[in-house]
């Protein structure tokens, strides 16, 4: 049992190893292993259902093919166009990195990486400073016209430019506190709530019946939090679409 809920969300060093003396720790900690184990596991599950010997596909690879195909078609497609598919690999890779990563999170005594906001803000960013570099590299000056609104006076023009780009750069911000602060609460709430059944079962209340309820509160919460951490990956990889639409398209 943990001592209280933020201590399954320290960083512990598996593996010390510092480079150029103690200058630059690079040790495998908790979170780095997490992140592997991660993505072996996004190589297992696109990789093992790919069979050329079978005439029809077993049901796990129905099941692979099917978020393939909505991810593709219901959101890559439907949200960027034809351009847009040029980026669902990446699309693809995220939405299952994330998912996968918060889903083995929700194993006991595992990590869950995106709990911690360096890490989602380090993945926020690259997508925020890729899809800029996108941008002006296919659009060039013109992408500028992104922080100008249609039919906006020249007197408001400095405002509403200023308030634009503003709003624009706190996307990278904001992905990354959304889906750190969901992974966390949730995580910290099951974890109160498995400490308080914890001590009601070994409390010999005196309606033995009682001391059964948080059982079945902290599973109602726990399978809350196993779909919650599917729709933080939508929700994330919907968002990513839905600026690169913008990187493509401009207003």
């Amino acid at each position: 049992m943990l001592s209280n809920p933020i201590e399954q969300f320290n960083i512990v060093s598996l593996i010390p190893f510092n480079f150029m003396g103690f200058r630059y720790n690079i040790s495998l900690t908790n979170s780095s292993l997490f992140m592997i184990i991660t993505c072996f596991t996004i190589v297992l599950v696109t990789c093992g259902v790919i069979s050329f010997k079978k005439v029809f596909p077993n049901n796990w690879q129905v099941f692979v093919e099917s978020i393939y195909d909505f991810l593709f078609t219901n959101i890559v497609t439907e949200i960027n166009g034809k351009k847009g598919r040029l980026f669902f690999p990446l699309i693809f890779t995220l939405f299952l990195f994330i998912s996968i990563g918060n889903l083995i999170g929700m194993v006991p005594f595992s990590f869950t990486f995106t709990s911690h906001i360096v890490i989602t803000l380090g993945l926020s960013l690259s997508f925020f400073i890729g899809l800029t570099i996108t941008g002006i590299y296919m659009h060039g000056f013109h992408f500028l016209s992104l922080f100008v609104p249609k039919g906006v006076p020249i007197v408001l023009l400095p405002l509403l430019f200023v308030i634009e780009f503003i709003s624009y750069v706190s996307r990278g911000f904001s992905l990354a506190i959304r889906l750190f602060a969901n992974m966390m609460a949730g995580h910290a709430l099951v974890k109160i709530l498995a400490g308080f059944a914890y001590v009601m079962l070994t409390a010999n209340g005196i309606i033995p019946l009682l001391e059964f309820i948080p059982i079945f509160i902290i599973t109602a919460i726990y399978v809350l939090e196993i779909g919650v951490a599917i729709l933080q990956a939508y929700v994330f990889s919907v968002l990513i679409c839905i600026y690169l639409n913008d990187t493509l398209y401009l207003h």
